[in-house]
C-alpha cells in the first residue's frame, strides 16, 4: 500500500473520529508529506511499519538544521505522533516508533492582557451616533463578556443567542459547540443592535442567521474586526501588543485572577485540554509581590 492510502485513512479518521476542521486536518496532512518527502529523498522505502525512531530521529534532525522556529518543529512532530497513533489503532503498525520521541522545548508566550479599564476606555472610543459604531460596541462587549474567538464572534447566529437565560451557543473549532454565559451589557448592546441597527439592514443570501452584518449585508471578516481594534487603540493611546484575540486573553486571565475554577475556565474557552488553559494561570509580579507582602509572614513589615 502506498503512502498516499495511509494519508487518505489518516484524513478520513480525523474528520471523523477527532472532528477537525478542513484547516486542522490539512496541517496534519502537511506534516506528513514532510515526513514522507525526507524518506523518499534518502531513499528510504518504507512503509510506515518500517519506520523507526532512528528515522524520525534523523528527520527531526534536518528540520532542526532549516532553522525552524521551536514551536514549528513541535507541531511538525505533534502530527507525526499523531499518524503513528492511528497507524497502531488501525494495526498498520504493530510498535509506535513516535513513543520516545522528543520535541524541543518551547517557551510559551503569554498573552498581552487588558486590564479592564483598558476595556472600558477601548469601547468607550467606540462612536455610537454611527450604525457601525453599535455593532461594533455589541462584538467586543460579546467578546470580552464571553471569551470567543474573534471566528466565533463573527460567526455568531441568531438563531443561537438564548438571551432570556443569559446564554450563547457558540460553534467551535472542529464545529464542536458549546453553551457560554453571556454578561448582561453584552446581552443589551446585542438586543440594541439587532432591534435598533440590524432590522434596518437586508441580509444577503445565506447570512440570514448571521447576527453581525457589514454594510452589505454579509457576515464580517477576521481582518475588519483586527482594523476596528487597532483604530480604538490608536484613538485611546493605549501602547500594547493588541489583537481581537486579546478580549479572549483577558476574559479568560481576568477571571483565573479572580478565583474562578480552571475547568470552568477550560469549559468556557472550549479548550479540549486543560494544559491550554493553564497559560491564563500568570499572574503580574506586583500582584504576587502584594499578596506575599500581605499574607505571608516573612514578607509582613
Amino acid at each position: 500500500m502506498s503512502w498516499d492510502n495511509y494519508k487518505k485513512g489518516f484524513k478520513s479518521f480525523l474528520q471523523l473520529e477527532k472532528s477537525l476542521s478542513n484547516h486542522s486536518v490539512e496541517a496534519y496532512l502537511r506534516d506528513i508529506d514532510k515526513l514522507t518527502t525526507y524518506l523518499d529523498a534518502n531513499e528510504h522505502k518504507l512503509t510506515p511499519a518500517d519506520v523507526t525512531l532512528h528515522h524520525l530521529q534523523s528527520f527531526i534532525q534536518c528540520i532542526g538544521e532549516m532553522e525552524l522556529a521551536p514551536t514549528s518543529q513541535a507541531r511538525i512532530i505533534s502530527g507525526i505522533k499523531s499518524f503513528f497513533k492511528y497507524c497502531l489503532l488501525e494495526q498498520i503498525c504493530t510498535i509506535n516508533p513516535t513513543t520516545l520521541l522528543n520535541s524541543p522545548k518551547t517557551r510559551r508566550k503569554l498573552p498581552d492582557v487588558l486590564s479592564f479599564e483598558e476595556i472600558e476606555t477601548l469601547i468607550g472610543h467606540l462612536d455610537l451616533s454611527k450604525p457601525e459604531g453599535g455593532r461594533n460596541k455589541a462584538i467586543l462587549e460579546t467578546m470580552y463578556s464571553s471569551g470567543l474567538r474573534v471566528t466565533e464572534a463573527i460567526n455568531l447566529k441568531i438563531s443561537c443567542l438564548h438571551l432570556d437565560v443569559g446564554f450563547i451557543r457558540v460553534i467551535g473549532k472542529g464545529d464542536k459547540e458549546r453553551l457560554v454565559p453571556i454578561g448582561t451589557d453584552a446581552i443589551k448592546f446585542i438586543k440594541l443592535y439587532k432591534d435598533n441597527i440590524r432590522v434596518h439592514q437586508l441580509p444577503a443570501k445565506d447570512c440570514e442567521d448571521i447576527l453581525f452584518l457589514n454594510n452589505r449585508g454579509k457576515a464580517l471578516s477576521r481582518v475588519m474586526i483586527f482594523y476596528i481594534i487597532k483604530a480604538l487603540m490608536l484613538k485611546s493611546g493605549i501602547k500594547k501588543s493588541i489583537s481581537p484575540h486579546s478580549f479572549r486573553h483577558s476574559f479568560a486571565t481576568h477571571l483565573v485572577e479572580g478565583g474562578a475554577d480552571l475547568r470552568a475556565v477550560q469549559e468556557m474557552l472550549g479548550h479540549e485540554s486543560i494544559t491550554t488553559t493553564e497559560i491564563y494561570t500568570h499572574i503580574n509580579r506586583e500582584y504576587l509581590r502584594d499578596t506575599l507582602d500581605r499574607f505571608h509572614p516573612a514578607f509582613k513589615k
